[in-house]
Parts: C-alpha cells; sequence; structure tokens
C-alpha cells in the first residue's frame, strides 16, 4: 500500500467548507474544517481504486495578480 501527501485548497462556501484536491482533483465539503477534509480523503481514496496516481507527474502550483 502506497501513502501520498495530497494538497487540499479550503474555502467558504455559506455555511460549508469546500475542499479540493490539487493533484486529484477531487472535491468535498463539510461543515467544519476537519470534516470537509475527511470527507476529501474518502473521495479521494476512492477515486484513486478506480484510477491510481502511479506515474503521473506532480502538479505545478504558482501565484498569479490580477487588478481590478
Amino acid at each position: 500500500m502506497t501513502t501520498y501527501a495530497l494538497t487540499a485548497v479550503i474555502h467558504k462556501e455559506g455555511n460549508l467548507y469546500v475542499t479540493e484536491s490539487l493533484e486529484v482533483g477531487t472535491v468535498s465539503q463539510g461543515t467544519t474544517i476537519e470534516q470537509a477534509v475527511a470527507n476529501l480523503k474518502e473521495a479521494t481514496e476512492l477515486y484513486l481504486e478506480e484510477l491510481p496516481l502511479v506515474g503521473s507527474a506532480p502538479p505545478i502550483v504558482t501565484t498569479f495578480e490580477i487588478t481590478q
């Protein structure tokens, strides 16, 4: 069994916290940050049962600026 360290982005929408895995693209939500991350972990584990990460390149994460 392989262990992966994945990155989650978390933001609040109304009363829920929405989480997204940058590497996999899975998304979940919860009423607390802890619940949202736990739900994302479960969703990602289920996803990876069907489509493993073996051989995939890590994503490139960057920042950018906009002016409004």
